[in-house]
């Protein structure tokens, strides 16, 4: 009974430990223009609104595998490269994603050619890609940090490769060897996963931040995590485990409804009810009440996309995040 309290007792002080809100809070967004097109935009244009009309100071970009080495051995790299050049004219950071796991679905990015490859090929090939684009754009002024994979030991996408940990280790050796002088993140997802290896890899762990999600069996539920516990957990694990980490950021903070079909097989009043103006700015603020003091919000091309479908309140309140 005694050691039940006591368990009892550390999972209430777990849930509902306050964190001290950072005085110098840093805001992002991730930008993908694979998203934007899907969402009707020319990417282009959106990006300089994210830049010019929202006035965003720190850009997560992502380099597709199946973009950057359509075929094997043949680059392109046209595209991440306007990114970055409007990205610096503008005085904007770049925290650029490399690897074959990168953010939204369907998360592992791969060529159509590096398919049919067996895993031991397909993670030589990986090396291979990751070389390839860390040594053409690590000059770049405008990139601060790279991140390698997203959340690679967390067994979310389609048709993804096994977690492997001691492959992850050989990724971020090989950019840190590539470009000692650039910080190195990894991410982990914020809610299912322990963090330990990722933070034990990385100069800087990003987590993802999800309040409301869709599970298949239990429909929509909401976390019941208080923003403290991130803070808590964080500096439990980089003191046991991961003393040289130095830092854990947001690297993904829900701003965009989780929803069962895509956006554009969604009724628009089904997303407002989802996911609410209200909701948008209440995410925020657990963001900010987790103590840490970098964000990337989440959902930058589906603000734009619900102006343009009649509820300007998620873009309009964005101005007032970055201004």
């Amino acid at each position: 009974m005694l050691i039940a309290l006591v368990i009892l007792g550390i999972f209430v002080y777990f849930l509902n430990y306050q964190a001290k809100v950072s005085s110098k809070i840093q805001y992002g967004v991730t930008f993908t223009p694979k998203y934007a097109e899907y969402l009707g935009f020319k990417w282009q244009e959106v990006l300089l609104l994210i830049l010019k009309e929202l006035g965003v100071k720190e850009l997560r970009l992502t380099t597709y595998w199946e973009q950057v080495e359509p075929l094997e051995n043949e680059y392109y790299f046209d595209d991440i490269l306007y990114q970055l050049d409007k990205a610096h004219q503008y005085q904007a950071k770049v925290l650029l994603v490399v690897g074959a796991k990168q953010p939204r679905w369907p998360e592992c990015h791969y060529p159509s050619w590096a398919k049919t490859m067996t895993l031991k090929e397909r993670q030589s090939a990986t090396l291979r890609m990751i070389e390839s684009v860390v040594t053409r754009l690590k000059f770049h002024p405008a990139i601060t940090s790279w991140q390698v994979e997203n959340e690679p030991l967390f067994g979310f996408g389609e048709n993804c490769d096994p977690s492997d940990p001691k492959f992850l280790k050989s990724e971020v050796e090989l950019v840190r060897k590539l470009d000692p002088n650039r910080k190195i993140i990894v991410t982990d997802t914020g809610e299912w996963r322990p963090w330990i290896t990722p933070m034990q890899v990385s100069d800087i762990l990003g987590i993802s931040l999800y309040r409301r999600i869709h599970h298949p069996f239990l429909g929509y539920v909401t976390y019941p995590f208080s923003p403290g516990s991130y803070q808590l957990r964080s500096n439990i694990i980089r003191n046991l485990f991961a003393p040289k980490n130095q830092k854990t950021i947001i690297t993904e903070l829900q701003t965009e409804p989780w929803l069962i079909n895509g956006v554009k097989d969604s009724p628009i009043s089904e997303q407002v009810n989802i996911f609410s103006p209200q909701d948008f700015q209440d995410n925020i603020e657990f963001g900010e009440n987790t103590g840490f003091d970098q964000f990337y919000l989440w959902g930058v091309e589906w603000w734009l996309y619900m102006k343009e479908n009649g509820y300007p309140e998620y873009w309009e309140y964005a101005k007032k995040v970055f201004n």
